[in-house]
């Protein structure tokens, strides 16, 4: 590997929308820093099976329904 080229890794901690946290490896942010998930697998459909609700966020989710409601969506 050459030096200097690859990403510094750091420990940060991710919170989720359930406001649980865990420490993670990441080239994200800073050391320490705190990345908060809006969508993460507990709530997520594609991990749920479809029985959690997305949490809308300035109403996003009620626009994109609105517009598609006649297509099944």
């Amino acid at each position: 590997m050459k030096n200097e080229i690859h990403p510094d890794y750091h420990m940060i901690e991710v919170k989720l929308t359930d406001g649980s946290t865990y420490q993670v490896r990441s080239t994200w942010g800073a050391e320490g820093d705190t990345l908060a998930l809006d969508i993460d697998p507990s709530v997520h459909p594609a991990w749920t099976g479809g029985n959690a609700k997305l949490m809308d966020t300035g109403g996003r989710v009620s626009k994109f329904k609105n517009k598609y409601a006649g297509l099944g969506f």
